[in-house]
């Protein structure tokens, strides 16, 4: 019996966390849980959770990314800039994930090619993808990017990102459709087979054939690919950014969430579709430090112990090396 539950531990860890906070949320929302606020959840996870799927295939390959909230905003930026000009959904859309591949190929460059730490290559990006988009905007003298909502096409845009469908967000299903599409590439395919190789032994996955560098490289684009991807769910949402406080600390809540998903930091271990419910589980932390009244200044202080208890888990689960 003992075995069977160190198993189930072992392999849904990310399930177990998430029904513990979930029962938590519901008792401390109490009378005001409803369908809606439910739904919500998933709703307010779906940006965040996209970032966070792109972040989880970094990790699985032992690298990191601490630039993606500096890059969601300036993707973000940029992208409303090109969409009050075309006034076309489509061309933001492919102009955002574009942007975002772009800025990921840059990291992925100088990681997998230059063989320089990912850590130091993301910070530093961090620091200059965010100035950028701030510098724009001070030269255009505004305070904000913000979508013309005068454009023939804002209605159905705003609808992308607060519409439903069968009381189910819109985002919402973009972010489980994509998560899915994303728990096959890495379970199924040679890709993901091969970042999986690299997160578990480099040397190993060299020796196989795995082409590590360029393997490094891709996962950077895929990670910038989806950054892009939801600065548009976020320009959809809520029409606009802010480049001195959108995306802020992204880079650490998307870690958070690969971590409370089940994913180890030292990489090739978890799986892709946990994330989903490491995501929701983080919204749902959100929430109840709202419902329970604290002070909104100690939110990072919960959500900084709740990561260093997931980190913990983790550690506790971890077969002991041998020798």
């Amino acid at each position: 019996m003992g075995v069977k539950v160190k198993q189930l531990w072992t392999h849904y860890n990310y399930v177990i966390i998430f029904i513990g906070i979930l029962v938590a949320f519901l008792i401390t929302n109490g009378s005001d849980t409803s369908w809606t606020s439910m739904t919500n959840i998933l709703l307010h996870s779906a940006i965040l959770g996209t970032i966070a799927l792109g972040v989880g295939f970094i990790i699985l390959t032992g690298d990191i990314d601490l630039s993606v909230g500096s890059s969601f905003v300036l993707v973000g930026g940029l992208t409303i800039i090109a969409y009050n000009q075309l006034d076309s959904i489509v061309a933001a859309l492919v102009i955002a994930v574009v942007l975002g591949m772009v800025l990921g190929f840059v990291n992925g460059l100088l990681v997998g090619k230059l063989l320089m730490p990912s850590f130091i290559v993301t910070l530093a990006t961090m620091l200059i993808y965010r100035s950028i988009s701030q510098y724009m905007m001070n030269e255009r003298g505004e305070t904000r990017y913000s979508v013309d909502g005068s454009l023939p096409s804002y209605r159905t845009l705003f609808d992308i990102g607060n519409g439903d469908v069968l009381t189910i967000p819109v985002l919402g299903i973009v972010f489980i459709g994509i998560a899915a599409a994303l728990a096959y590439v890495a379970s199924s395919t040679k890709f993901g087979k091969r970042v999986y190789a690299l997160g578990s032994n480099p040397r190993a996955a060299k020796l196989a054939g795995v082409d590590i560098d360029w393997t490094r490289v891709k996962v950077f684009v895929l990670c910038g690919a989806l950054v892009g991807l939801a600065a548009f769910l976020k320009i959809a949402k809520d029409t606009s950014f802010d480049p001195a406080t959108s995306g802020k600390n992204f880079e650490l809540y998307a870690i958070a969430a690969v971590v409370i998903g089940g994913i180890s930091m030292a990489g090739g271990r978890g799986k892709i579709a946990s994330i989903v419910f490491g995501a929701m589980s983080f919204t749902m932390i959100d929430k109840i430090i709202t419902a329970v009244g604290m002070n909104a200044l100690l939110n990072d202080t919960v959500k900084g112990l709740i990561l260093l208890a997931a980190v913990g888990l983790q550690m506790v689960k971890r077969p002991s090396r041998p020798g």
